[in-house]
């Protein structure tokens, strides 16, 4: 109940404050009774679709800390932080970032994520789970994938990707609306109600088909990560890490965190791999191989 009530409280935040600046550009309706205004409605699209895609990549990380109850390692004591804390660091200065903020949350599933809107002022997660069930080896190389994940700037490239397609997802589906109301119910004054009922019709088609567009891009990133991973830990050990986790089901994150975590389901065929975050285990395995 509180994770759902912290999720709408920060949706209604980025909703006012994506109004507010609309107001401040001095934006206009873009319905008026002279018609549909194009310019206005392509202003508005960009500051709801970019905006929005920006704002939930700016809190990102406070938001994942609170979503699966991270913990930040700000002092570590025992071994295991010593040795996560150090190999975080290791690899950061490898890839040529800043050190990201290492933390843990509680829970038997295997599974990591990297977040964060800036690649000096990153987060890198693991779960319990994960540190008990990989060896350090491998425990290495998912933390070099999580890494890779940082240095290469998927967190922001995807946000883009996901804001250009939220812009024109909002646009066009406004323009069918409007197009069907008057060309097809022939509505004179104003808009009726066939425009807001095809409106949403639109937008969720339009996003479903954009939801393709972004998860494939999401693949090609682990691809990119995984050989990144590789580069920091060692092939083999990457590789390792990945049969691994073919013996050990990774667990689900939250949905804003799955594109960053290490794995995604598995096995998955037919239309579903298209709206897949991550490529099949054995996939991945693959390409590794034969890179060698």
């Amino acid at each position: 109940m509180k994770r759902i009530f912290l999720f709408l409280a920060t949706n209604l935040a980025i909703v006012l404050v994506l109004s507010v600046t609309m107001r401040i550009l001095g934006v206009e309706p873009y319905l008026t009774a002279n018609g549909l205004n194009l310019t206005s409605l392509l202003i508005f699209a960009a500051v709801m679709g970019m905006g929005g895609s920006f704002i939930s990549l700016a809190i990102s990380k406070w938001m994942a800390k609170r979503s699966v109850g991270a913990v930040v390692i700000e002092n570590p004591r025992t071994p295991a932080e010593i040795w996560l804390v150090d190999t975080v660091r290791r690899q950061a200065q490898q890839a040529g970032i800043g050190m990201p903020e290492v933390a843990v949350f509680d829970s038997p599933e295997v599974n990591a994520f990297a977040t964060g809107m800036n690649k000096n002022n990153a987060l890198v997660a693991v779960s319990t789970g994960l540190l008990q069930s990989m060896s350090k080896e491998e425990a290495e190389a998912v933390l070099g994938h999580e890494i890779s994940h940082v240095a290469n700037g998927d967190m922001v490239t995807l946000a883009l990707i996901q804001g250009v397609v939220n812009t024109f997802v909002m646009f066009l589906s406004r323009v069918i609306g409007y197009l069907v109301d008057k060309v097809v119910f022939k509505t004179e004054r104003g808009t009726g109600p066939a425009f807001f009922v095809t409106m949403i019709i639109a937008e969720m088609v339009l996003g479903v088909l954009a939801s393709i567009i972004v998860m494939w891009f999401s693949r090609q990133r682990e691809f990119r990560a995984d050989s990144g991973g590789a580069s920091l830990a060692g092939r083999q050990n990457m590789i390792a890490a990945l049969q691994r986790l073919q013996q050990v089901h990774a667990g689900p994150l939250p949905e804003k965190l799955a594109a960053f975590g290490i794995a995604g389901s598995g096995g998955v065929e037919g239309i579903k791999r298209l709206f897949m975050t991550h490529p099949p285990l054995e996939e991945r395995i693959a390409a590794l191989q034969a890179a060698q």
